[in-house]
């Protein structure tokens, strides 16, 4: 997962994810601008193995965030990124599965897809407990996550999952102790903020059940 090699960083051309735009607006009398990026709404899932007590969660490596590790110096468009200098491994995240929404199904059967995808559970619709849903980057997209909650077993799992073939995703699973533990720790948690949400959530209404 962590041998990603030939990065180059270069300007954004056309994109079937990200559509730029910059609003202009005036707000009590002052003009201003604000950049804007439109991206599709997304699906996340709180998946415990009640099995044996773990929760399922996704590694995967994600290029923002490993932009997010170099000196903006050395973010020069069209030159090549040292790899020794920025290791690829800083750019793994650990997240819940989820997906986009761009396919002409119910919330619910695209997360259904999502865990058959990424983790390998082949899980009714019906296992599927609606949390809520959030806006995400508020700042740039404000785009809706909706997130769920879902219990499996052993014997709900049919693959090894990882993903589409585009993918490259390993799948985790941490006990409450280890997963406390990853949350509360002081060091940058490699980890979007639905992520941090989704387990808080986890700790706050089902962990004192089990």
């Amino acid at each position: 997962m962590n041998k990603v090699t030939n990065v180059v960083m270069k300007s954004l051309e056309k994109s079937i994810y990200l559509k730029p735009y910059t609003m202009h607006f005036t707000q009590n009398g002052q003009k201003k601008t604000w950049d804007l990026l439109g991206i599709h709404d997304s699906v996340a899932i709180i998946l415990f193995n009640v099995s044996r007590n773990v929760l399922v969660l996704v590694k995967q490596f994600r290029p923002a965030v490993y932009l997010g590790t170099i000196d903006l110096k050395d973010r020069k468009i069209d030159s090549p990124i040292d790899t020794t200098k920025y290791p690829p491994e800083n750019g793994i995240t650990i997240e819940l599965c989820a997906g986009i929404v761009d396919k002409n199904l119910t919330l619910p059967e695209i997360a259904k897809e999502e865990v058959l995808e990424e983790c390998g559970y082949d899980v009714p619709v019906t296992a599927m407990q609606l949390i809520g849903s959030y806006r995400s980057g508020v700042g740039t997209s404000a785009s809706i996550q909706t997130a769920y909650y879902c219990e499996i077993t052993d014997d709900m799992r049919v693959s090894q999952g990882g993903g589409t073939e585009e993918e490259l995703i390993e799948v985790v699973e941490m006990t409450l102790e280890e997963v406390k533990k990853y949350v509360t720790q002081t060091a940058i948690v490699n980890s979007p903020p639905s992520f941090l949400f989704g387990i808080y959530w986890f700790l706050l209404h089902k962990s004192p059940k089990i």
